[in-house]
């Protein structure tokens, strides 16, 4: 394995004027964008990083666009957080960086991490991490531009991990002070676990409950599902069998039990959803196929107790409650709905943006979408220009 060395700007001071000089504003505060709706879904076989998760503690947190209708100077994306003991959600956006290029959060057991993607000129990606639900931050460096991928961050017990953009994969500590090289570009999908999958691309990087690190991946070979678990100094496949058809692990991420995956089948031109926990990072529950046409996964979350959710770009939204249960469609969110999140309870909420405004919604036993809350994010117009 390699260290990698630390990068000279690992003063959080130094980061903000180094984004400055890139071109890239330094946002005093919060971050805001301009006018328009929540981001467009990602291409076929991704994984938008548009999102919310539970972490271990109770508390919820989303990532959701805000501003321009695509990526740029007048798009940004906001971190919100809603306490383990309220219905009230807060902006929590970590302070510094503009955040045009996107946000990748992982939960740890008492914390959330958070890495900037890059924009504007920045060349690697500014990490900040939380252990008080996102009053302050404690700030470090990925030295290089981590992936667009909403998983491509994970945290475990005093480690994480992080896939780069080229396909590299790194750990380090929760500091983020240094990374340490497991997996250089390529080195997966020629390794024999990956050239039998016939690895297309890297998706997703996750610890399994013993620790060892796991990735994941797309397969070009029907069949296989691409999950890869760290031994000594090799990968070995760990993924769940499924029928002779192609498949993209959009998601793979920890929750309480184990770890989730989110798993697209594709056979024809339809594609099927599939949900699958592990509680030992080997051994694979799989929920029945959601059947979805065409439609592309728009987001995607994961809530208490194993549940997953996703929001299809068409407005679809469904729900799956975790392992052995069925997939479970919801009624159709609110206009402006970019994210879905569960609880508290067994409820389900919808995050809708309009320019500068979220506004939340709360699910009734009823089935009626009921307005729960409004929050105004600043926007600094042309901050990033």
């Amino acid at each position: 394995m390699t260290a990698r060395a630390r990068h000279p700007w690992r003063n959080w001071r130094w980061l903000m004027m180094a984004a400055s000089v890139t071109g890239t504003s330094v946002l005093a505060g919060c971050v805001g964008g301009g006018s328009g709706a929540a981001a467009a879904p990602a291409p076929a076989g991704t994984a938008s990083l548009v999102t919310s998760m539970t972490t271990a503690n109770g508390a919820t947190w989303a990532i959701v666009a805000m501003g321009g209708s695509a990526a740029g100077a007048n798009q940004f994306w906001e971190l919100f957080a809603r306490a383990a003991a309220s219905d009230r959600w807060e902006l929590v956006t970590p302070p510094g960086v503009a955040s045009n290029g996107g946000l990748v959060a992982a939960g740890g057991p008492a914390t959330l991490s958070v890495a900037f993607r890059p924009s504007q000129g920045l060349t690697f990606s500014p990490l900040a991490v939380t252990s008080d639900a996102g009053k302050t931050w404690r700030t470090g460096l990925i030295d290089a531009p981590v992936a667009s991928d909403p998983d491509a961050l994970a945290a475990g017990a005093g480690a994480m991990l992080a896939l780069l953009g080229d396909g590299t994969v790194e750990q380090g500590g929760t500091s983020g002070a240094s990374w340490t090289r497991l997996a250089a570009p390529g080195a997966i999908a020629s390794s024999a676990a990956g050239r039998q999958c016939h690895v297309t691309s890297l998706t997703a990087v996750a610890y399994a409950p013993s620790g060892t690190p796991l990735a994941a991946a797309s397969c070009a070979r029907p069949g296989i599902t691409g999950i890869f678990a760290r031994s000594g100094t090799a990968w070995q496949a760990v993924g769940p069998v499924l029928a002779a058809r192609q498949v993209t692990v959009l998601r793979l991420t920890a929750i309480a039990a184990g770890d989730l995956a989110l798993l697209q089948a594709r056979a024809g031109s339809g594609a099927t959803l599939l949900a699958a926990w592990t509680s030992d990072g080997t051994r694979w529950t799989v929920s029945a196929p959601l059947a979805v046409g065409t439609g592309q996964v728009a987001a995607s979350g994961t809530g208490s107790g194993g549940a997953a959710w996703v929001l299809l770009a068409d407005g679809r939204a469904y729900e799956v409650s975790g392992p052995g249960s069925a997939w479970r469609r919801l009624p159709s969110p609110p206009s402006g709905t970019a994210a879905l999140a569960a609880g508290p309870g067994d409820a389900y909420e919808a995050l809708a943006v309009a320019s500068g405004k979220l506004t939340v919604y709360r699910l009734s036993p009823a089935g009626a979408w009921g307005k729960l809350q409004t929050l105004s994010v600043p926007i600094q117009y042309g901050s990033s220009s």
